[in-house]
């Protein structure tokens, strides 16, 4: 490192989220491709079963992207015109997007500023000033009618919603689950992973389901790819059906050319080609066998930040972790208070690259994009936790890629940069 204005610089650049990739990995891509097998096979089934045995639920149905996942749950649990879907607007399009997809329509909710996750209270308080009971006793919206429907969470950055309050709300108004843990493969709640089926109340009449994201910066990285995950084999089995052009017997696709193949095969229904590669699923074998250490590094990462800025409570909120949770670090949000410092969020990231440090912001909250503006009607100052919660946002590193000398100088630099500005 050198020194800009007294404070040291990286010697090399840190990127935000690089994978982390090894010999195994190589090892069993180029067997996939000497096998002559590239695309959905033998070794996405024993993805998928892998995946089952870690999150303690039935087989997953692997696909090509988390928005395949949630497009695949939403079509599912038959989400469609006239119904609406509950969800974040401190998110990607693509949580949004889906329900759109299926001609539905995204009620935004605020966040919990503490995690950014949804709030269950700001759920509550959605149905108390905007829905009635229609004559079956369901939540309907009570200017546009909508069928309230389906709640979709996100574990923001890793952090687990609080599960039991919003099943507590799905039991109330007799609402499915879908949630969006693209960041939170690898966390857990009250001890039990993310995705496993024992956090589904055991109510017959309401669903769950999970969607993973194993995009390349995600905790696991497929390149591309995601799963979609439940405890209900029934809705899993649809999803698998629909995911490879509504053929009725997938395996009949990826097996045909094998000694007792056939040719024969039958599309029952409109599906869509979201299946994963065995090229992908042969990646994701060797991710997840290292997703608890890939997970300890992400955490320790954190833990550094957290040391490192502790005595700063004046400049800056660090990422809470609620008590009955066990975090993924996907994202380690860090938010500045611009009433202290002598510079906003804009130039301060600036400033971190100009120091060799990459960071990033996620999300810009869905409201403020031209579609959603548009298409909802939806205007700045209407989830004001939301925006003060974007607008302070700076996402540093945690990958397990980097090194942990790397986090330690990184975090000894926004440090320092924050006294430089401070007020």
């Amino acid at each position: 490192m050198y020194k800009i204005n007294n404070i040291n610089k990286l010697d090399n650049f840190i990127s935000f989220a690089p994978p982390l990739m090894a010999q195994e990995e190589i090892d069993e891509v180029a067997d996939t491709l000497r096998s002559g097998w590239l695309t959905t096979g033998p070794k996405t089934e024993r993805f998928e079963q892998e995946l089952a045995a870690y999150l303690g639920s039935a087989r997953p149905v692997a696909v090509n992207s988390c928005t395949a996942a949630l497009h695949l749950g939403l079509t599912v649990l038959e989400v469609g015109p006239g119904q609406g879907v509950i969800t974040t607007p401190l998110t990607f399009a693509s949580t949004a997007h889906v329900i759109m997809y299926r001609q539905a329509r995204p009620y935004f909710v605020d966040i919990d500023p503490r995690t950014g996750n949804i709030s269950h209270q700001e759920i509550r308080r959605f149905f108390e000033d905007n829905c009635r009971r229609d004559a079956d006793g369901r939540p309907r919206h009570k200017i546009s009618g909508d069928l309230i429907s389906t709640l979709l969470p996100v574990h923001y950055g890793g952090h687990p919603v609080e599960l039991d309050e919003l099943w507590q709300i799905a039991q109330d108004y007799n609402l499915n689950i879908l949630e969006d843990a693209a960041h939170a493969i690898g966390a857990k709640y009250k001890g039990r992973p993310i995705g496993h089926q024992g956090l589904k109340p055991d109510l017959d009449e309401l669903k769950g389901l999970t969607a993973f994201s194993f995009y390349a910066t995600k905790n696991m990285a497929t390149g591309e790819g995601g799963c979609l995950a439940s405890g209900d084999e029934a809705l899993l089995e649809r999803a698998r059906v629909m995911s490879m052009y509504g053929i009725s017997d997938s395996r009949r696709i990826w097996g045909r050319y094998a000694p007792k193949g056939t040719w024969v095969y039958d599309v029952a229904d409109l599906g869509f080609k979201y299946n994963m590669m065995d090229i992908q699923a042969a990646l994701g074998l060797h991710q997840l066998a290292k997703l608890p250490e890939f997970i300890n590094r992400r955490s320790a990462h954190a833990d550094v930040y957290n040391q490192t800025l502790a005595d700063l409570e004046e400049l800056v909120t660090l990422p809470a972790t609620l008590s009955q949770v066990d975090h993924a670090w996907h994202l380690y949000p860090l938010r500045l208070k611009p009433q202290a410092l002598n510079i906003n969020r804009d130039e301060f990231i600036e400033i971190l690259r100009d120091h060799n440090l990459g960071t990033s912001v996620l999300f810009i909250p869905l409201h403020y994009h031209s579609f959603y503006k548009k298409s909802l009607e939806a205007k700045e100052g209407d989830y004001p936790a939301a925006e003060n919660f974007f607008k302070n946002l700076i996402n540093l590193p945690v990958a397990p890629a980097h090194q942990p000398d790397e986090i330690r100088a990184a975090a000894e630099i926004i440090r320092a940069l924050l006294l430089k500005y401070k007020r």
